[in-house]
């Protein structure tokens, strides 16, 4: 299956093999909106047997960079998406289930003038981590950058 076939979910499972270690779910992958689920599995708990806050924050930047990817995969000739930092709050206790939701902060037709601009953009992702009930366990933002390519060095770096 090329990369053109693959869905953002089997993309993100593909290269960053942590989101497949969790068995992480790719429910919705849109440039407006990720959402992606965290099974209830044991093997994860912490010691309340809620999901571990390390497995959280997996899921969490995992619905982030689903969301970078389907927003700016037409970019990834020329950029690499990169996070650039992350802030979690866990407000909650999460027990089984767990769902994260990510937005994008910035318009995508703005970034990508900042990136035609030779500038270096940077933009937020807004993450929300629920229980299967509904209530928010934790909030997430991950501000992530777009880093041009640099051009190879004739003399072989």
């Amino acid at each position: 299956m090329s990369a053109d076939q693959m869905s953002v979910g089997e993309m993100l499972a593909a290269t960053v093999p942590m989101a497949g270690t969790l068995n992480l779910e790719f429910l919705e992958t849109t440039a407006e909106r990720a959402v992606v689920r965290l099974p209830d599995q044991p093997a994860y708990h912490n010691h309340v047997g809620g999901p571990h806050a390390g497995a959280m924050f997996t899921l969490a930047e995992s619905a982030s960079g689903a969301i970078v990817i389907a927003a700016f995969g037409d970019q990834l000739g020329r950029a690499v998406p990169l996070a650039v930092k992350a802030e979690i709050g866990y407000k909650k206790l999460a027990m089984g289930v767990v769902t994260a939701t990510a937005t994008l902060g910035r318009p995508v037709a703005e970034v990508v003038a900042e990136l035609d601009a030779g500038q270096r953009p940077e933009f937020p992702v807004r993450i929300d981590i629920t229980r299967e009930d509904g209530a928010v366990t934790g909030e997430m933002t991950v501000i992530w950058t777009l880093a041009p390519h640099r051009p190879k060095s004739l003399v072989g770096e």
